[in-house]
């Protein structure tokens, strides 16, 4: 009888310490579901409670293990008074009309109920390059400053330059120097750079970008020239990329800059990437025409020293039908060079669409233009594109760090 009773004293031990050990399970598999689902938006929940165990001995010298949860007063909290959201346009100031829009927007077309959802394979956004998302005026386009340093500057190059690019070169160099009277057209400057860089395979042409972007930004403190990217309109990429658009860069720059210079500093993929284009060969083609010529084992694809085409104007909208096939429905860009595109955003969509363009106002943090500025506020209000104010709608413009040499 006596063993019937300290066998019954003993299972009665087993099972509260199973009681206890089970309820310490569910504890803690509550406290990891909670955690599993938390929207990655939120801030985390602080560390789950911890728990003591003590050990004591029944009166038959059967150990049996008490838990006791330690609650803290912030876990008695909801994850919803712990939680906050993290605004994705953190550099643009609260109140920006354009970011406002941007953002009922993005809640509007990608919301499945919404009269607006937009599917995903059909959120497209362009972006033109200088001046929109980089540097535009320092002191002039990435990519004519990068052909005066490869002519005029370049010991490795600049006697081997022809009197063409020479000639585009220094008078490129006057206009940087404030002489208004000199003009170089867009044709040219694609010439002089598609001759400039002959020869070079892909990867050596965009190393010598990616080299050249390493150099201090002359107009700047604490910042390079592949640095010079607007902050707050890298937030915004981030911002469509997050909401399943894809983002493509449609500049006037030559494609292989344009990828030299976004390599490593905006998350884009490269065949994202329209710019620009200039002949490309094989390395053993000569003057052979590409329908009479077969590459083979021994070549290597080469820059010809021929331009093709600038990527301004209407040719952005033929650029974006040949490369994407698909209307965009988001549009950013700076100057009436983007116009075709931002028009042909907005106009006779299916989708919900919105053009926006950045004025460059901002005299203290920016080589901003006043003119200029109020000129495409002007546009904007005759087009009905919404303008973003780099002066007013934005808290940062390169980092706190980095100020302009006035």
């Amino acid at each position: 009888m006596d063993n019937q009773v300290k066998q019954l004293r003993n299972w009665k031990a087993v099972s509260a310490i199973l009681s206890v050990l089970a309820f310490a399970l569910i504890i803690v598999l509550l406290v990891i579901g909670v955690k599993g689902i938390r929207e990655s938006a939120f801030k985390p929940l602080p560390d789950p409670p911890a728990s003591s165990f003590t050990t004591t001995e029944s009166e038959n010298g059967t150990e049996i293990t008490e838990v006791s949860a330690v609650v803290t007063e912030e876990t008695e909290k909801t994850a919803e008074t712990e939680a906050a959201i993290v605004d994705p346009l953190s550099l643009w100031t609260e109140n920006a009309p354009a970011k406002k829009a941007l953002v009922s927007y993005i809640e509007t077309v990608t919301d499945e109920n919404s009269a607006d959802y937009i599917p995903i394979e059909n959120r497209i956004a362009v972006f033109d390059m200088d001046g929109t998302i980089l540097c535009e005026t320092d002191p002039y386009y990435f990519d004519h400053c990068l052909l005066v340093y490869r002519v005029l500057e370049d010991p490795d190059y600049k006697d081997k330059a022809s009197t063409f690019e020479k000639d585009v070169a220094n008078r490129l160099q006057a206009k940087f120097d404030g002489d208004k009277s000199v003009e170089v057209s867009m044709i040219e400057h694609g010439q002089a750079v598609a001759m400039a860089f002959a020869g070079m395979t892909i990867d050596e042409f965009e190393a010598y970008v990616e080299d050249f972007k390493n150099q201090p930004a002359p107009g700047y403190n604490n910042m390079t020239r592949g640095e010079a990217f607007y902050k707050p309109m890298i937030q915004v990429i981030d911002y469509l990329q997050e909401n399943d658009f894809t983002v493509y860069i449609v500049s006037g720059t030559d494609r292989l800059i344009v990828r030299g210079l976004i390599k490593g500093s905006v998350d884009i993929p490269r065949n994202q990437l329209i710019g620009s284009d200039e002949l490309l060969v094989a390395t053993g083609q000569g003057d052979v025409d590409g329908m009479e010529y077969t590459f083979t084992d021994q070549d290597k694809l080469v820059t010809g020293g021929q331009f093709i085409i600038k990527t301004l104007d209407m040719n952005k909208v033929t650029a974006i039908m040949t490369e994407i096939g698909i209307q965009p429905v988001l549009s950013f860009g700076n100057s009436t060079g983007d116009s075709a595109m931002a028009e042909f955003t907005i106009t006779n969509n299916k989708y919900k669409s919105l053009a926006f363009m950045l004025c460059c106002d901002d005299l203290e943090r920016e080589n901003g233009n006043t003119a200029k500025a109020d000129k495409m506020r002007d546009l904007c209000d005759e087009f009905d594109w919404i303008p973003i104010s780099m002066r007013d709608d934005w808290t940062t413009i390169y980092g706190e760090d980095v100020t302009r040499k006035i």
